[in-house]
């Protein structure tokens, strides 16, 4: 269990550092992907299957959808057009799909094996995890649904100053 926790943390700070550091948003949100989809292994291997599935719906799902939307509104024009086919090619998808079979062939081991050492797994059913959301920690909650509101106008603002004309009376 050590080796797979080991395993899916070293894909997990590969992947976000890839992430971080690609030039393409689309190649950095394929990275964002697999970084998720590691941080749900980790958990998955700690013996928290809850958290790692909440991980997958809510940020490799829901949180990746909303990026990938606000990438979309940004890319505008014939130039992007051409971009994309370029991002389409296989030397793209080739890093985050190795990454991704890491991680499946290590998912793979994990559920086959059974577990060698006895883990004391608290069981938190999702009335309790949204008891606790929308209880003690909503202000947390709205300030990161501020936080993402804000990067999705100050995305849309950024992308919108692309265009040459200053303003509609002065063409």
């Amino acid at each position: 269990m050590n080796l797979l926790f080991y395993i899916s943390s070293f894909v997990a700070v590969a992947a976000t550092i890839l992430a971080i550091t690609r030039f393409h948003p689309v190649h950095a949100l394929l990275y964002l992907v697999v970084s998720f989809l590691a941080a749900a292994m980790i958990f998955l291997s700690l013996g928290t299957p809850f958290i790692a599935v909440l991980e997958v719906i809510v940020y490799a799902g829901a949180i990746i959808v909303l990026f990938i939307f606000v990438v979309m509104m940004l890319n505008l024009g014939k130039d992007t057009a051409l971009q994309e086919k370029n991002w389409l090619r296989p030397k793209v998808w080739a890093g985050p799909c190795l990454l991704v079979l890491i991680l499946l062939v290590e998912m793979i081991v994990l559920l086959l094996n059974a577990p060698d050492v006895t883990m004391h797994i608290t069981v938190v059913d999702p009335r309790k995890v949204s008891l606790s959301l929308f209880g003690e920690y909503i202000i947390a909650l709205e300030l990161v649904g501020f936080l993402l509101m804000a990067g999705i106008v100050g995305a849309a603002h950024i992308g919108k100053q692309k265009k040459k004309i200053l303003h509609r009376f002065l063409n």
